[in-house]
């Protein structure tokens, strides 16, 4: 398929630079299995969820991935932390003046000596003076998307993580997950078989645009999840009872799915790399939550892959002319797999 199939325009002003008043204050563009669409509020997602239901969650949490700081010869550096690979290094992107190479030294932070000890793929490998995680809590800022403008504050340190949130990893939110408060999720929990997690650390990789002219030829970037056997039997169950899954996101969408690549849900953990383009066979999620997705991207090809290309543009227009706000602070989609 070409990568122009899945583009669109959107105006600029719909991009949302804040997030709602509050969490669940935001609307909620329900696309239901039959293409039918519906304009809702995200309060009323628990109405649309049956007891025999079970919504999964991803409790990742978002590191403070973004460092700043110069080289010893005065040039400014960034570095984005994608991933802690030990004690003291890590993988990162990585700006400067001029091109990076090993050996060079870097001062980051407050002060923070580091060494590019050389390229992985994209990505550079550097060594810390000291623990990573302590640098990036001290010194990091949160990494929020380029097209938010505003530099991080302190809303966005508690906004900009979801409030169920527990092991560190991600360097991007699971922006469906951004909506709930603790009311809501009561109130769900009230209401389904089970609320259950799985954890995919989202990667730097996850929203950016596909470089590719044709939609197969796009790689993913790895990420690693964990998908427990308390989710899989909670699953099981639901399924037994005619019940549907609730995937809240895309990355516990490919979560579920990744768990499932051998043809059934078992307990998994590791690394996945699954790139789902319309075609995929879903053998897990009936229902996925989701934010409005950046034009010719990984996860506009998801959300067409899982409703179908027509209804995703028609949707999506749908949203531009009734003023939905996009992306990671915007509103969100509650989608119905087609039979």
């Amino acid at each position: 398929m070409r990568l122009s199939e899945f583009d669109y325009t959107l105006p600029e002003e719909l991009v949302a630079q804040h997030p709602a008043a509050e969490r669940a204050r935001s609307r909620l563009l329900h696309l239901n299995g039959g293409g039918a669409l519906h304009d809702r509020r995200f309060a009323e997602l628990p109405g649309l969820i049956e007891p025999q239901d079970v919504v999964v969650l991803n409790d990742t949490r978002v590191i403070k991935a973004r460092l700043f700081g110069r080289k010893p010869t005065g040039g400014k550096v960034e570095v984005f932390v994608e991933r802690i690979v030990a004690e003291c290094e890590a993988l990162a992107l990585a700006r400067a003046g001029h091109p990076l190479k090993a050996g060079h030294r870097l001062i980051l932070g407050d002060g923070v000596d580091a060494e590019v000890l050389g390229r992985e793929g994209d990505l550079f490998r550097v060594r810390f003076a000291e623990p990573v995680t302590d640098v990036l809590e001290r010194c990091g800022w949160v990494p929020l998307p380029p097209y938010i403008r505003h530099p991080p504050d302190a809303q966005d340190a508690d906004r900009y993580q979801t409030v169920f949130a527990e092991k560190p990893g991600a360097v991007a939110a699971p922006t469906a997950g951004l909506h709930f408060d603790r009311g809501l999720l009561e109130a769900i929990a009230a209401r389904a078989s089970a609320i259950v997690r799985v954890t995919l650390h989202v990667g730097a990789g996850t929203f950016q645009p596909i470089r590719c002219d044709t939609v197969e030829a796009h790689h993913m970037h790895a990420e690693r999840y964990a998908v427990p056997a308390a989710t899989v039997d909670a699953i099981d169950a639901a399924r037994a009872r005619g019940g549907r899954v609730l995937a809240v996101g895309t990355t516990v969408l490919r979560a579920l799915e990744s768990a499932a690549r051998g043809g059934t849900l078992r307990a998994a953990a590791g690394e996945t790399d699954l790139f789902i383009a319309p075609g995929f066979e879903f053998r897990v999620v009936d229902r996925l939550l989701t934010n409005f997705h950046l034009p010719r991207s990984s996860l506009l090809v998801l959300v067409s892959a899982f409703a179908g290309l027509e209804a995703i543009r028609g949707a999506y227009a749908h949203a531009i002319t009734a003023r939905y706000r996009f992306y990671s602070y915007g509103d969100a989609m509650l989608i119905e797999r087609p039979a």
